[in-house]
C-alpha cells in the first residue's frame, strides 16, 4: 500500500468545546490507484488532505505514506514528505510572481531533483500552456494559473498527488482535459490520485469513490 489511513481523528478545541472533524477514518490506496473524495462543503475533506500532507498535526489514528508513518514527522520531515514524495494541488495556486509559467512548472521539479524537460514540455502542451510560457502568473486568467499548478505538481513526479477541486475554476472541456492528462500521468508514472471533488461526472472517472459525512468515510460505487 502507498497509502494507509488507520482510525484517524482530527479535533479542534474551541475554548469551550471539541469539535471534532474526522473520526475514525480508515483506507488504504495502492500505487497509480485514483480516489475520489467526496462530500458535503465543510464535511473535513480538505482537512484529510492536509493531514496526509503532513500541513497540520492528528489527534489520533495513524498516516502511512510509501512506508513511512508521517503522524509524528517533524516540520523538516514533513517539509521532505512534501518536496519528495507527495504532490499538492490546493485551491489557491501559491505560484511565484517573479518567475515565468515555464519556470513555475519547473521549480518544484528542481527542488525534488526530478527535473525532466521533456516531461514539462510534454505537460504544459498537454494542458494547454504551450503559448503562455513566456508569461508571468500576473497575465493568466484564474483557469490557466490552475493549469500551471497541476502541471508544477505532476513535473515532479510525486508518489501521491492531493488535489483539493483541482479543476474547480475550469469550465467543463478544460477540467476533462486536466483530469485526464492526471489519471494518463498517474497511470504513466504510478502515481496515486486522491482528489476532492463535487463533481459527479468527475468523480465516476476515478477507480474509487469514497463519500466524507460527519467525519466518516463510506466506500462508494467503483468507476467502470
Amino acid at each position: 500500500m502507498l497509502l494507509k489511513i488507520s482510525n484517524l481523528a482530527k479535533r479542534y478545541d474551541t475554548g469551550t468545546d471539541h469539535v471534532s472533524v474526522l473520526r475514525d477514518v480508515s483506507f488504504e490506496m495502492a500505487k497509480s490507484e485514483t480516489l475520489a473524495l467526496e462530500g458535503e462543503s465543510g464535511s473535513g475533506k480538505s482537512t484529510l488532505l492536509h493531514l496526509v500532507a503532513g500541513l497540520d498535526g492528528v489527534s489520533s489514528g495513524s498516516i502511512v505514506v510509501a512506508s513511512a508513518e508521517i503522524t509524528q514527522f517533524s516540520d523538516r520531515q514533513s517539509a521532505e514528505l512534501r518536496r519528495k514524495t507527495v504532490g499538492l494541488i490546493f485551491q489557491q495556486f501559491n505560484l511565484i510572481p517573479s518567475l515565468t509559467v515555464q519556470s513555475n512548472i519547473a521549480f518544484h521539479a528542481r527542488v525534488a531533483e526530478q527535473y525532466d524537460a521533456e516531461w514539462a514540455e510534454y505537460l504544459a502542451e498537454k494542458i494547454g500552456l504551450r503559448d503562455h510560457l513566456a508569461k508571468y502568473p500576473e497575465a493568466l486568467s484564474g483557469g490557466q494559473q490552475q493549469r500551471v499548478a497541476i502541471a508544477r505538481s505532476l513535473a515532479a513526479r510525486p508518489k501521491l498527488l492531493l488535489a483539493d477541486e483541482p479543476t474547480g475554476n475550469l469550465d467543463e472541456t478544460t477540467a476533462d482535459a486536466v483530469l485526464g492528462l492526471m489519471l494518463e500521468s498517474a497511470a504513466e508514472t504510478g502515481t496515486a490520485l486522491l482528489m476532492v471533488t463535487h463533481s459527479p461526472r468527475l468523480a465516476a472517472r476515478m477507480q474509487r469513490r469514497l463519500t466524507l459525512s460527519q467525519g466518516a468515510v463510506t466506500e462508494g460505487s467503483t468507476a467502470s
